[in-house]
Formats: C-alpha cells, sequence, structure tokens
C-alpha cells in the first residue's frame, strides 16, 4: 500500500477549522453548563468545569415567568412566515417566469422595490395600517407583516432558480396533456426543494429573532414572542444568570431542530450553486 502523501493545505485546513469548532462550541458549552447551575454555584465554582450541583431550576423558574408561551407564540409565528413566504415566492416565481406579460413584469419590478425600502423606513405606516383594519395586538398581523417583508428577496431567490429549469422538460410534459397545476406540483416544487428549505431557515432566523415589529405591533403577554419575552425575563432575572443562559438555551434550541431537519436540502442547494 502506497503512504498517502503529505500535503500542508490539509492540516492547514484541519487546523482552521477545528479553531473554528472550538469558537462555535465553547459558548454553547458555557450557556449549557451555566442553565443547569443554580445561582450560588454560578458565581463560585469553575464555569467551565461540570460541577458544583447541578440543577434544572433554572428552566422551571423561567416557565413560571411565562417562556412557554413566548416559544410556543414564536414557533406559531415563525412556522406560518416561512409556509406562507416560500408557497407565495415559488407560485410567484413559477407564474413570473411562465408568463412575460407586461402586467406580470410589473408586479414582479413592484416586488423587487421593496428590497430597497427597509422594513424601519416605513414601521409608522404599517402601525397606522394595522391599526386601522383592527390587527393590532394580535399574531396574525404580525404574521402579514413579516411575511410581506421576506416575500421581495424570497421571489427573487426562487425567480433565478426557476429559470434555470429547462424548459423542455416543461414543455414534455405540457406536449403530454398535464396543465400548469400538474407541472408546478410533480416538476417545479420537487426541483425546489433544497432552495425552498434554504429560504425556509434564512426567513425562519429573521422572523425568529425580529425584535422592532414585535415591539410595535404587539402590547399584551399572551401574543408575546421570545425576543420580547427574553427582554422581560432579562429584568426579572437579571441578577440570576442561570435563569438567562436557560432562556436564551431555549431559544436556540428550535432553530437547531430547523437546521437539523433541513440540512440535507440546505447542502444540496449549496452543492448546486458551487457548481454553477
Amino acid at each position: 500500500m502506497s503512504r498517502r502523501r503529505f500535503r500542508p493545505g490539509r492540516l492547514v485546513a484541519f487546523t482552521l477549522a477545528t479553531v473554528w469548532l472550538v469558537i462555535v462550541i465553547a459558548p454553547l458549552y458555557y450557556m449549557i453548563l451555566a442553565s443547569f447551575r443554580t445561582q450560588g454555584t454560578y458565581l463560585t465554582a469553575n464555569p467551565w468545569i461540570p460541577s458544583g450541583g447541578l440543577s434544572a431550576g433554572s428552566y422551571s423558574t423561567v416557565f413560571h415567568a411565562g417562556l412557554g408561551r413566548y416559544l410556543l407564540n414564536s414557533v406559531l409565528l415563525t412556522a406560518a412566515c416561512i409556509v406562507a413566504t416560500v408557497t407565495i415566492s415559488l407560485g410567484a416565481a413559477f407564474r413570473i417566469v411562465r408568463q412575460s406579460s407586461r402586467a406580470v413584469g410589473a408586479a414582479f419590478a413592484v416586488m423587487l422595490f421593496g428590497l430597497a425600502i427597509p422594513v424601519q423606513a416605513i414601521i409608522v405606516p404599517i402601525y397606522v395600517l394595522i391599526y386601522k383594519m383592527h390587527l393590532y395586538d394580535t399574531l396574525f398581523a404580525l404574521i402579514l407583516t413579516l411575511s410581506a417583508a421576506a416575500i421581495p428577496v424570497s421571489v427573487l431567490v426562487m425567480v433565478s432558480f426557476v429559470r434555470d429549469i429547462p424548459r423542455e422538460l416543461i414543455g414534455a410534459m405540457l406536449t403530454d396533456g398535464a396543465s400548469e397545476w400538474t407541472v408546478f406540483r410533480r416538476l417545479i416544487w420537487p426541483l425546489s426543494r433544497p432552495v425552498l428549505a434554504t429560504l425556509a431557515i434564512y426567513n425562519g432566523l429573521n422572523v425568529w429573532n425580529n425584535f422592532l415589529l414585535p415591539l410595535v405591533l404587539t402590547q399584551s403577554g399572551s401574543v408575546a414572542v421570545l425576543p420580547l419575552g427574553l427582554t422581560k425575563l432579562e429584568g426579572l432575572y437579571s441578577v440570576n444568570v442561570p435563569a438567562v443562559m436557560a432562556g436564551v438555551l431555549l431559544s436556540v434550541l428550535p432553530l437547531l431542530i430547523l437546521f437539523i431537519l433541513m440540512r440535507r436540502q440546505v447542502m444540496t442547494s449549496l452543492g448546486g450553486i458551487i457548481a454553477r
């Protein structure tokens, strides 16, 4: 058997990857360990060694403070926005690619114009509109506004992807008697799954971490989401670091689960982009 050649590039890549892994894992490890400490042991024991009487009391504390409600609201909001965004953006992209009329082109231009307008610049008109629609202090108001904010970039990405699908495949299905709905359901949707998974994670992160719109468009604790809830928890337990760490850790877990469920589709999408 021939020995493998020593390649300095591999060693450098392995070293850099290890350093990056440590940089990413170390804060997460610290947060997990701190969340299982009591307030007294956090201040006295070594913060990097799991000793000094670990306890799950911090999680009970934050749930009694309402974190469960905040977590549920964020999950419902993020799931609804992801479904609405990927469905509307893929359908709009298919229609834009299939019909090159002036009306469709004008609608696409209006969507792209939304990329140039940040939500922060129109927050007052959004508030007035939501208030006059009697949607203030509801989750539906957040679903409506956050989905609308995510649609322009999602449509732009999906139009670029759908245009790369060979026209011959679509033409062959239409020649065989398939309707456009059948083409969309059996060809466009399956081929778009990797890109949709990437958009789902990207838009899900933006919705999950959004602080401004929930702050302006909601008021009561029953519809508060995690960013607002964590702010309240920090105010209640500013000295209780383990409780704050427990709240932050619980806010990260759903995003990790979302990425784990869609990681294969995301890697497939990234591989296709690199191949181009």
